[in-house]
């Protein structure tokens, strides 16, 4: 077989990687929380995510798709210390979630997240948050992106927005459609006929299990055993779990 034809071969259609941003207190992690069913806001320290977390959640079939579907979440730190940090998340991310809650609307840390899905270049969806909290304005929120020149389909623009309640579970179901329907158009393929590679989100050493890393596999099967490079690491992979937070809606 050439190399050419083993490496069609390889391609098979992937889940798409989503990258959620917004401002700091706009419900990002609440979010994936009501997603995921679990609750990881309130574990964190002051209630503001500080890493980059990746879970990975599986959406039984719908209406819209008749498949089983699978999404992988990134979730960013929202506070503006975590510039750097949450810019990188953005680069691995074919999708991104603009969270903006309908109370207080664009918000400095919203404005820094469109730039830098802009940069990147990646579709996007709006979800306006907590539209069922007292002082909620959608079409504030609107008007306030049209002045960022982001125009929701409503306005005549391209970006789909989806009005929800992470609290509450609102619309949740129509938020995770349009994120399938939005990777459906990318047509997001992976090659696993390649060696494996990919990225690392996050690391950190444990004293019981040594370094321990999350890692987002882009091309190729990682397998235990294999040998992995980060920069200038290299190690053997010893184990591998599953990050918390898969789920089945």
């Amino acid at each position: 077989m050439a190399d050419n034809d083993r490496e069609q071969s390889g391609r098979k259609p992937r889940p798409p990687v989503v990258v959620v941003l917004g401002h700091v207190d706009h419900g990002k992690t609440r979010l994936l929380d009501t997603i995921r069913k679990t609750n990881v806001a309130d574990k964190e320290s002051g209630g503001i995510t500080q890493h980059i977390g990746a879970y990975q959640i599986n959406l039984q079939p719908t209406a819209y798709s008749l498949q089983p579907k699978t999404i992988t979440f990134l979730d960013t730190p929202g506070h503006e210390a975590f510039t750097a940090i949450r810019s990188r998340g953005t680069k691995v991310a074919d999708i991104a979630v603009l969270v903006v809650a309908a109370d207080e609307s664009v918000k400095p840390q919203t404005k820094e997240a469109i730039k830098i899905i802009k940069e990147e270049k990646i579709p996007f969806v709006v979800a306006i948050n907590k539209i069922d909290k007292d002082g909620a304005n959608v079409q504030k929120v609107k008007q306030d992106l049209a002045a960022e020149d982001v125009l929701v389909e409503e306005w005549g623009g391209k970006v789909p927005a989806v009005e929800i309640s992470a609290k509450a579970g609102l619309n949740i179901s129509e938020l995770l459609d349009m994120i399938l329907l939005v990777a459906e158009l990318e047509e997001l393929e992976e090659n696993i006929s390649l060696p494996a590679g990919g990225v690392i989100i996050e690391s950190h050493l444990d004293k019981r299990r040594g370094y321990v890393t999350t890692a987002l596999v882009q091309k190729g099967i990682l397998r235990l055993g294999d040998w992995v490079v980060v920069g200038k690491v290299v190690g053997k992979l010893k184990s591998m779990l599953l990050k918390p937070g898969h789920h089945s809606r």
